[in-house]
């Protein structure tokens, strides 16, 4: 009896540890689409028009998010992680290589994303930000 009480505790003590630091990705606010509203010196008008978004819905997978996103032309990808602790990491982005007009917006997201590493939610705005001080705002798309 003994023994099970001690794996019970044992385990209970792992499981808290994980999910302290784990990604936080269970989070309904986060997982959701997200539309770009702010951004370096775009117009929220062009953000608008272009459809600038980024989608976080998809399941978690091994703490991790493939997350999308869209600013007018190719469809990009990535793989994202949301810790509790506010940090935030972008990795393995890449798009479809579609020749397009005007692919300014979506070049300057691409490099800018992979250096945002803080993240925070505020009622239904996403905001992104990297130690320079840059940042990339978001609002919920299912917000009225």
């Amino acid at each position: 009896m003994k023994r099970i009480w001690f794996f019970i505790l044992v385990f209970s003590g792992l499981s808290f540890l994980v999910n302290c630091s784990s990604a936080n990705l269970n989070n309904p606010r986060l997982s959701r689409e997200w539309m770009l509203v702010s951004f370096k010196n775009y117009p929220k008008e062009d953000l608008i028009r272009n459809n600038a978004k980024i989608d976080l819905s998809a399941p978690a997978e091994n703490r991790k998010i493939k997350g999308g996103a869209f600013m007018g032309c190719n469809k990009m990808f990535f793989t994202a992680a949301f810790k509790k602790n506010g940090t935030s990491t972008f990795s393995d982005i890449g798009s479809t290589l579609m020749a397009c007009r005007n692919m300014k917006l979506e070049d300057d997201f691409s490099r800018s994303l992979k250096t945002m590493q803080h993240y925070q939610l505020e009622g239904h705005f996403l905001i992104l930000n990297d130690s320079e001080g840059n940042v990339m705002k978001f609002i919920a798309a299912d917000w009225d």
